[in-house]
């Protein structure tokens, strides 16, 4: 393998930056996860913006920040500001299990180790920065600081936590995908325009002291108040609400600026961009990355997360799903930004001429693999548009779902003769490929995507998920029916026994989501034991900040219709839930048995475990040994 220089990445030593020349830093950006120079990780997108603008940047990648502060004193102080951010994960997501339990490793560090971030890694950097340099301004960007720039719960404390402005003291965050409202920062801060004056830009949040005088209107914005912080400490209800006004802000193209006092100040929450065009998407992805992790990683061992998609293609951005658990429109938004084909091709071939690589795609796709192209048919509608989803409780009739351009993409990544398979390994959207809910079929493009999903595409089995079968539950997690992932298995089991291919599909499951009883849990276990599926990996729900189930979590209430909802909190209520997934556990036999009839439901235990008579440790239904494919 032919060594690169070191100058091809952004520098992580003063060294590295005396290789280049410089006598000072203009931009340092301070990130929880290792440095790799690639699209998929957000240090290297926004250092290779600031690169392409003419700024001179500087990594401080996972500082040690319990010594004396050495690595973020490394650079010096930066000609304009601080940049930071906790990584691609929320660092408390990172650190801690649903069950809060602290995790072994971590997937952004080298050899896969623990240990290397601090708990709410975006507040304990820059609070360190403004002690080191008080007076250089910090920016904050990425998920966490993303998903809590507006009063959150925090499930980790238990408590109501203010806008992460407030107790990082930082000057300014940057929300969702960075790149539009970075670049205007950058136009800025070459004119010497102070973040004090920065005012009017789109997908800002910043905090406005009172007794400086009033809040300025710009931009002919109108202007939405939230309940303060204060008020949301005192009364759920009104948090409640607060969440349902800033979900529906954040999906608008015609939004209103956010308000909401805390203590003395008023935070401001400006309305995001527009999504961006091709030409802008295009334009961060063909940044002249390396694809590697930086070199100082090597003696250290691979990083979990690097391995994972080094040899993927990320074609579009964005997921109109609105899935009340999931963090994804939250911080990407419901419309989708897609790459050119060119700019995809382009990446393919370049990935092809990695001497690592073999001939094999790991995955072509994004937060939703079938999501590509797709948009409102009018657009003037979407600028209107209010929902958080684009297909639930249904599809809208606006929105153009035609699976044609995808298919033919991967056709033309399949016609690369370096390529010999290229497989998707995100999640499909299986509801958009079942004719009975999208309707939009009438040109055969649904079967004609299955056909080569199916055929070429995957690697040994398929992921998808229905997250749940009881309709109720469904219902607040923004997904649909049941019915539709039984009609999608069977057309999926049409189209393999055709080809005479054996790929199981890989069902994800939620327990103890808000809207779930106890016996909701067992019945999914019965309805999917039915099916065949014996379930191994079982996600517990985690409530995140910035998502309506983690509102609902909170407050007890749904935040659009502020109507009760019943959540399973406890440890054991959660455990109980679990459980009902291992179902051909016989340690869990007897407990399954005594608590469905307690729930005054034998007749599911009788689905799970066979009659009683007939119970006997390790058998199926009526006592005879389950038959069924086990995935």
């Amino acid at each position: 393998m032919i060594e690169r220089p070191i100058t091809d990445w952004l520098p992580l030593t003063k060294q590295e930056v005396e290789k280049r020349g410089w006598d000072e830093v203009d931009i340092v950006l301070v990130s929880g996860d290792a440095y790799v120079d690639h699209p998929a990780f957000g240090t290297a997108v926004i250092g290779r913006i600031m690169e392409s603008e003419g700024f001179r940047v500087a990594v401080i990648a996972q500082p040690n920040w319990k010594d004396d502060l050495r690595d973020f004193r490394k650079f010096g102080r930066p000609k304009y500001f601080f940049g930071v951010t906790a990584g691609c994960m929320d660092s408390m997501v990172n650190h801690y299990t649903a069950n809060k339990r602290l995790r072994s490793n971590d997937s952004y560090t080298p050899g896969g180790e623990a240990g290397f971030r601090p708990d709410y890694a975006t507040i304990v950097y820059s609070n360190i920065l403004k002690k080191l340099y008080p007076d250089v301004p910090v920016l904050l960007g990425g998920i966490e600081a993303s998903l809590r720039r507006v009063t959150h719960y925090d499930y980790w404390k238990d408590a109501l936590m203010p806008s992460i402005l407030v107790d990082s003291k930082a000057d300014m965050l940057v929300y969702g995908m960075g790149e539009q409202p970075l670049r205007e920062i950058l136009r800025l801060v070459k004119k010497d325009v102070p973040f004090s004056s920065m005012r009017n830009i789109n997908q800002v949040a910043f905090l406005h002291d009172t007794q400086t005088g009033d809040l300025r209107e710009y931009n002919d914005w109108s202007t939405v108040e939230l309940a303060s912080h204060e008020t949301c400490l005192e009364d759920k209800i009104k948090y409640a609400a607060n969440f349902k006004i800033v979900e529906v802000e954040s999906n608008k193209w015609q939004a209103n600026r956010i308000t909401q006092n805390v203590g003395d100040q008023v935070l401001v929450i400006n309305p995001p961009f527009k999504t961006m065009t091709e030409d802008e998407i295009d334009k961060s992805f063909d940044l002249p990355y390396t694809r590697l992790p930086h070199p100082k990683y090597k003696k250290r061992g691979p990083i979990p997360a690097y391995e994972m998609i080094k040899f993927s293609v990320n074609m579009h951005r964005g997921c109109f799903g609105g899935c009340s658990f999931c963090t994804i429109s939250a911080h990407q938004g419901k419309f989708i930004a897609s790459r050119s084909e060119k700019s995809i091709l382009k990446e393919v071939d370049e990935l092809t001429k990695h001497p690592e690589f073999k001939g094999y795609l790991s995955d072509l796709g994004g937060p939703s693999a079938n999501m590509y192209k797709m948009k409102g048919k009018d657009e003037s509608i979407c600028a209107r548009c209010q929902s958080p989803s684009c297909i639930h409780p249904v599809i809208c009739s606006n929105l153009d779902t035609s699976h044609k351009p995808l298919t033919e993409l991967y056709r033309k990544v399949d016609a690369n003769p370096a390529i010999k398979k290229a497989f998707v390994g995100s999640g499909v959207r299986y509801d958009l490929l079942v004719d009975d809910f999208n309707k939009n079929n009438e040109d055969g493009n649904h079967d004609e995507y299955m056909e080569q999903l199916v055929t070429r595409h995957v690697s040994g089995r398929l992921k998808v998920a229905p997250e749940h079968t009881a309709d109720d539950t469904l219902r607040v997690m923004r997904k649909p029916s049941f019915k539709y992932f039984k009609l999608f298995k069977k057309k999926y089991d049409k189209i393999q026994e055709k080809h005479g291919l054996s790929q199981p599909l890989i069902p994800y499951f939620i327990s103890s989501h808000p809207g779930c009883e106890e016996a909701d849990m067992a019945n999914l276990a019965a309805e999917t034991k039915d099916m065949g599926f014996q379930l191994e990996q079982v996600q517990d729900f985690t409530p995140t900040p910035m998502t309506v189930a983690e509102v609902i979590y909170y407050t007890g209430v749904h935040p659009y219709t502020l109507k009760p909802v019943k959540t399973a909190k406890t440890r054991d209520e959660k455990l109980a839930q679990n459980r009902y997934f291992f179902w051909y556990k016989p340690e869990y036999r007897d407990w399954i048995r005594n608590r469905l009839n307690k729930l005054k439901r034998p007749d599911l235990a009788d689905k799970l475990l066979g009659s009683p008579k007939k119970d006997k440790p390790g058998g199926g239904g009526g006592g005879k040994p389950f038959k069924k494919k086990w995935y």
